[in-house]
């Protein structure tokens, strides 16, 4: 006889991941004729966190290419990033814009 021990996963459950995962979005920034590249990788730094190296290339493909991915996150944490880039733009006289798009 077998003892099932309260707890331990079964074959028929494991596997199996009860949590469902908050869909993710795309923070896009949009490339303009006025905001300066090198306000772009400031706002990428402070904004999106990302490294001096990281920010100057996403900085040119947004400039080359007319927008870049900044990052990948939860609809909420996605909207926050967003506020804080466009309002952070607004304070220093810049016209930039960031979308997000469905991951």
């Amino acid at each position: 006889m077998t003892t099932k021990i309260k707890g331990t996963p079964t074959s028929a459950t494991m596997g199996q991941d009860k949590t469902t995962q908050p869909p993710r979005f795309y923070v896009i920034m949009h490339n303009d004729d006025y905001t300066t590249m090198e306000f772009v990788i400031e706002l990428l730094e402070k904004v999106f966190r990302k490294t001096p190296h990281d920010a100057a290339h996403l900085m040119l493909t947004i400039h080359t290419e007319g927008q870049a991915t900044c990052g990948c996150y939860p609809h909420e944490v996605a909207e926050t990033k967003i506020t804080q880039a466009h309002r952070y733009a607004k304070e220093s006289g810049y016209p930039l814009r960031c979308s997000l798009d469905r991951a």
